[in-house]
């Protein structure tokens, strides 16, 4: 998104106090577009198919890589399994290097110091989010940490929000007034399946036509402090 789709956040959300803080990952806390495009132009060159342009292969960051292998790309259920594998045997070597965006930690160190629950709710597999997360010093500002799992049975959006809030019910906390931190359409639409509302950045990999259903869209870490703490 650009500096132009910003949008004033409502009155409401600058007043609300929300009982939890479910985040994305990529795009949201972690800059890794340009790593998981390159493990997918690996992807594809391995598998000997035409490597899709830069921005093509943009599309890809953000949804269930499985799902979109299979709409997008055009892939058999068999195939999409040996593009992922093949896809995720090279980005595991480079999950690591995706850096954290500036003034995330900020207010990740905030919200944990006010005492807000905040979660993890990421289409990436779990296992490997929670090392990206330990990597950059994260994990201690997370009660949850929760991704797809290996074998993809849980893998769209409203299915990883849904298993976060489960988690943080588990652990004792109010998600009645919970809200969701991404990037994407992807995480409004997932958010508000479970009847969670999105703030959505700028920073990250969307497109202006995503914003629609979001509660607000903010351009900076500044903003989303003050709608996350006041």
């Amino acid at each position: 998104m650009t500096s132009e789709t910003l949008t004033t956040p409502p009155t409401q959300a600058l007043t609300r106090t929300w009982s939890a803080v479910l985040f994305d990952l990529d795009g949201t806390i972690v800059d890794s577009a340009s790593d998981i495009t390159a493990s997918l132009a690996h992807m594809f060159a391995e598998l000997g198919l035409p490597v899709p342009s830069d921005d093509e292969l943009r599309a890809f960051v953000g949804p269930p890589l499985l799902d979109s292998l299979r709409m997008t790309a055009g892939f058999t259920d068999a195939d999409a399994w040996e593009a992922l594998n093949v896809y995720r045997d090279h980005y595991g070597r480079h999950v690591l290097r995706s850096p954290v965006f500036p003034g995330v930690a900020g207010v990740l160190e905030r919200l944990h110091a006010a005492g807000v629950p905040v979660a993890l709710a990421t289409s990436k597999p779990e296992s490997m989010a929670r090392k990206v997360l330990d990597h950059a010093g994260l994990s201690r500002y997370f009660t949850v940490i929760a991704g797809a799992s290996d074998d993809e049975e849980r893998s769209t959006k409203a299915d990883v929000v849904a298993e976060a809030l489960r988690r943080l019910h588990e652990a004792g906390v109010n998600t009645e007034h919970a809200v969701m931190v991404g990037d994407r359409g992807y995480d409004t639409l997932g958010a508000l399946a479970n009847g969670v509302p999105t703030i959505l950045v700028e920073w990250g990999y969307g497109s202006p036509a995503e914003a629609g259903d979001a509660l607000a869209v903010v351009h900076s870490t500044d903003q989303l402090r003050n709608l996350l703490l006041g």
